[in-house]
């Protein structure tokens, strides 16, 4: 299969294993709240009341409220061959470098036709994308733009990310037109220069964006791994050296969310997965969604909960301080050095 063929088969696919029991959706109601010149989404899904996310193996990371996976799943890995067969939309294969990828219907879905792209070889999920990983992440994001679907990918990368499950799986979820509501400051950002990382400095925390050119549908896996490869390892640059400079960051393998669009690419550094919620109590669960402008919880309280709190305040609340100033000079003082050198 090609990347065209899994966008395709998606609906029916999504239908059937619906049908056979093997997909759970839950239901929900999703209301916006304007914060800092974002429409964020917050989605209520009172059905994770009954069932703990945190129980749910394979892949609910997506929309997840809960902040951690208990004990039992961690020890299996639903995303190890032999696949359910109706949540397996089909297989893909990296020409370059031979790396072969299982693509997973998320087998407990709270918004429609949510897959997951699963290296079939077991790597780890605190571990950095690789060329081939983004190459088809982008093939996969062309591929629904030539079928006029909206699909971003994120991916959330070590223990305090959000993610759910060890074996490395990147996302992809289906929006509107215009693209998760973070794209919405990114796009607004005026850019003095071309091709450089740059941060939304209208929000508190830390985070790494650049501008991609303009990708053609029909660009080739060769022009892809040039034109993204090297902007994802100066978001990651960043990324490290932003947690450096945070105070009590815990040692080892830094956490961050990706956010991946046919426009940007968005790095956020992480310091913590949960955030409590004021007087309320409610833990509520933070991963790349919830940067990309996209929350839920799992009740009407929880939701006032979060807007008196304010969203901004809970994703400086999980994430690290911004210095990016601090970096920018840094760089500018390194360009001088070079040129009077």
């Amino acid at each position: 299969m090609n990347a065209s063929d899994i966008i395709s088969a998606l609906p029916s696919r999504f239908e059937a294993a619906q049908s056979s029991g093997d997909l759970f959706f839950f239901p929900s109601e999703v209301s916006k709240h304007e914060e800092i010149g974002v429409e964020w989404e917050i989605r209520v899904c009172t059905a994770l009341q009954k069932k703990p996310v945190a129980s749910l193996p394979a892949g609910e990371a997506g929309l997840a409220s809960s902040n951690q996976s208990d004990e039992n799943s961690k020890k299996s890995d639903p995303f190890a061959p032999p696949y359910v067969s109706n949540l397996h939309v089909g297989d893909l294969r990296d020409e370059s470098s031979g790396a072969e990828y299982g693509v997973l219907l998320n087998k407990y879905s709270v918004v429609p036709h949510h897959f997951l792209l699963v290296t079939k070889e077991f790597m780890p999920q605190n571990s950095p994308l690789l060329p081939h990983d983004l190459v088809q992440t982008y093939l996969l994001l062309l591929a629904a733009r030539k079928a006029r679907k909206n699909f971003f990918a994120f991916y959330n990368c070590g223990s305090n990310s959000g993610a759910s499950q060890d074996h490395k799986h990147i996302q992809f979820i289906e929006v509107e037109e215009d693209g998760p509501p973070i794209e919405r400051l990114a796009r607004a950002a005026n850019l003095e220069v071309s091709g450089k990382p740059f941060s939304l400095s209208s929000v508190r925390y830390a985070n790494h964006v650049y501008r991609l050119p303009t990708l053609s549908n029909s660009a080739s896996p060769e022009q892809l791994e040039q034109t993204l490869f090297l902007p994802f390892l100066a978001l990651l640059d960043l990324v490290i050296s932003t947690v450096r400079h945070a105070p009590d960051y815990p040692s080892g393998t830094p956490s961050y969310n990706v956010i991946l669009t046919l426009e940007h690419m968005h790095l956020i550094p992480r310091r913590w997965e949960t955030y409590t919620l004021g007087e309320s109590g409610a833990t509520l669960g933070v991963n790349s969604l919830g940067f990309a402008g996209m929350l839920m919880v799992k009740s009407e309280s929880e939701r006032q909960a979060l807007e008196q709190e304010k969203i901004e305040t809970v994703l400086r609340g999980v994430g690290v301080e911004s210095v990016h100033e601090l970096q920018v000079a840094g760089t500018s003082m390194e360009a001088m050095d070079e040129t009077s050198a």
